[in-house]
């Protein structure tokens, strides 16, 4: 699995990934009960939000510099779609499997809906650990390595914005 997880395109995604996270976590102690989100590529990240450039990009150049002095929690975001997916999936496989073996009846649905309840709520909880680890191990590296900023574009008008932080390396 490192091996894959150490392919250039993969790597950059990972590493974007966590400076993703580290700039998000900066601006929400920044920016108290500011709502943001983002979402990362190759290429660099997305922040779906308003956030004046000079914020953004004080906040990006911190969390650069943060996650090379070491400070890896920084890579770690609760709100990360990577706990929402493995969430999902287990929540709803199990939803799934707890349906297994119902007719087509109405009847019998019905009978099975606390079974499936109770199945999704265990899913959903167990997948809490399996999301944390996948996340700081998986879909994020909190070592940028040679990654660098280099510029950040606003698009949209009013109060919908979103930014792109463009990096290299």
């Amino acid at each position: 699995m490192t091996k894959l997880l150490d392919l250039p395109w993969i790597s950059r995604v990972r590493r974007n990934h966590a400076l993703e996270h580290a700039t998000l976590n900066l601006l929400s102690s920044r920016l108290p009960g500011k709502s943001l989100g983002g979402l990362s590529d190759a290429a660099g990240f997305w922040i779906i939000g308003t956030v004046a450039v000079d914020t953004l990009s004080t906040a990006v150049v911190d969390a650069l510099n943060r996650l090379r002095a070491g400070e890896r929690r920084l890579a770690f975001h609760a709100g990360c779609g990577t706990g929402y997916a493995v969430t999902g999936i287990i929540a709803g496989s199990l939803a799934w499997l707890g349906m297994l073996g119902v007719k087509d009846g109405y009847r019998q649905k019905l009978d099975r809906l606390p079974l499936v309840i109770t199945l999704a709520m265990l899913g959903a909880v167990a997948a809490q650990p399996l999301g944390t680890r996948l996340q700081t191990q998986v879909t994020t590296n909190a070592q940028p390595g040679g990654l660098e900023i280099t510029g950040i574009r606003v698009f949209g008008s009013g109060i919908f914005k979103i930014s792109r932080v463009s990096t290299r390396g």
